[in-house]
């Protein structure tokens, strides 16, 4: 029996792989490398000693999730596979809703038909909207802003109504804060087509002498140093996160939202500074007029991912920032040669 990991070839994709393969599982991917590349399958085979079986498919093309069905023994899924960048979102919504909803649609569709009913999908903190307090917690009121943060609503609305449906199912619906970091190895990381819309990236890229310097959106908020507050978690951890998520979904029914971040907060400068300290290489920066919409802290409460699936992150900032340069060093125009 496998797990199927659609977007498997992206960035939380590819670590979550290295991790169900250490904690003894079968993984199947399944990635159009529409935003990924199959190279980050090649080091994660490098990684785990294992081979990663591989299917260049699109999600939304029903027969050829068919086949993949019909083709392996899937115990359940990761659902990664989405179109992700909040601006382009806001430029292409249909795109984003396309892409995003029918390839969900598709797949509930597929897992339907081979009674495969336990699913852990990839959501995002972005489904709190702007929220009034902090910290975050799973029972908020929810409210996306824009069209990225929608599909996400949408999805696990799609999915809670599932579940309601067919009792039979398991559905974790994983609420992802700030990822950031590589994996220790150093041969998979965050790599980014064109100029990042994340910091961690953009910090590495400066640093490396891709970029000129870091642009900080905003010094006038309520925060330690005016800079935006945010919950950085390490990508390995988010992927335990993953690994938690499937073994508790194999062993359940029901339909729960996690949060998976630290309930840490931290500024724009600090991550900035403490990437300096950590690797000793400068990273100059401006500061530019605030974006819109940019609220000035979010972080998390992961309470209820410590107490229902025994989950909780381990790597602090210093770690974080150490294993993105050991990446974006060894790996300066990311997965290209």
């Amino acid at each position: 029996m496998a797990i199927l990991v659609t977007g498997g070839a992206g960035y939380i994709g590819s670590h979550t792989c290295v991790e169900m393969i250490n904690a003894g599982y079968d993984v199947i991917v399944v990635d159009n490398l529409d935003n990924s590349s199959s190279e980050s399958l090649k080091r994660v085979e490098q990684i785990t000693g294992k081979a990663v079986p591989f299917y260049r498919e699109d999600v939304r093309n029903k027969e050829a999730i068919r086949k993949i069905f019909k083709e392996n023994q899937i115990e359940a899924v990761i659902h990664f596979a989405g179109l992700k960048a909040v601006g382009e979102s806001v430029r292409e919504p249909i795109m984003y809703y396309d892409n995003n909803l029918f390839n969900t649609i598709t797949l509930l569709e597929v897992m339907n038909e081979y009674g495969v009913k336990k699913i852990v999908f990839s959501s995002s903190a972005t489904v709190y909207g702007i929220a009034t307090e902090m910290p975050l917690k799973e029972g908020m009121p929810l409210g996306a802003i824009n069209p990225y943060g929608r599909t996400k609503y949408f999805i696990e609305e799609i999915l809670r109504d599932l579940y309601v449906a067919d009792s039979g199912w398991c559905i974790a619906l994983l609420r992802y804060f700030n990822p950031i970091g590589a994996h220790k190895s150093g041969l998979i990381g965050e790599d980014p087509k064109g100029i990042p819309n994340n910091l961690m990236p953009y910090i590495s890229q400066v640093a490396v002498g891709k970029l000129e310097k870091l642009h900080v959106f905003g010094n006038d908020y309520n925060t330690v140093d005016g800079t935006g507050v945010r919950d950085y978690i390490h990508v390995v951890d988010l992927a335990i996160g993953h690994v938690k998520a499937v073994d508790w979904a194999l062993q359940h029914t029901g339909c729960e939202a996690f949060n998976l971040g630290t309930g840490n907060g931290t500024s724009v400068l600090q991550l900035r500074n403490a990437f300096v300290e950590a690797t000793g290489v400068e990273v100059p920066y401006v500061i530019d007029p605030r974006r819109p919409g940019d609220p000035d802290e979010v972080y998390a409460d992961a309470t209820k991912a410590k107490e229902v699936l025994g989950w909780t992150a381990k790597y602090g900032v210093k770690e974080m920032c150490e294993d993105t340069w050991r990446w974006q060093k060894s790996n300066p125009n990311g997965f290209e040669k």
